[in-house]
């Protein structure tokens, strides 16, 4: 066991998927691995987040390493996210945790048009 940042972990692994938890942050990630994106162009990537969970999921990211917040001393203000060196590390593990997601739901056809042997079927 080790302990980091006040939380006992039994596997580092545990670090990894906590940089990447929740619904957005591996969204955000893959979008800054194709370009760098100003807060509104990642919003209209992304239209069902709110702007409150963007600006949270953005800090996240930039207070762990992963993204750069670029701010330009300009009027209107102007900022651009991109990837750091440790983000674009974390970015080929996405890759290849959506490869194996394309492959598993090839395996695994969507459970609802192909229930498994003898499972309960919601007929409504």
């Amino acid at each position: 066991m080790v302990s980091y940042r006040n939380r006992n972990i039994i596997c580092t692994s545990e670090v990894t998927l906590g940089l990447i938890s929740g619904k957005w942050k591996p969204l955000i990630l893959g979008y800054l691995s194709d370009n760098t994106y100003r807060f509104n162009e990642l919003q209209k990537l992304m239209p069902a987040i709110t702007q409150k969970m963007l600006t949270i999921q953005l800090r996240d990211l930039e207070n762990d390493g992963l993204i750069k917040r670029k701010v330009y001393a300009v009027v209107p203000p102007k900022v651009e996210y991109s990837l750091t060196e440790l983000g674009e590390r974390l970015v080929q593990f996405l890759d290849q945790l959506c490869e194996f997601g394309v492959d598993y739901m090839q395996q695994f056809p969507d459970a609802a048009s192909n229930p498994a042997p003898g499972a309960a079927v919601n007929k409504q």
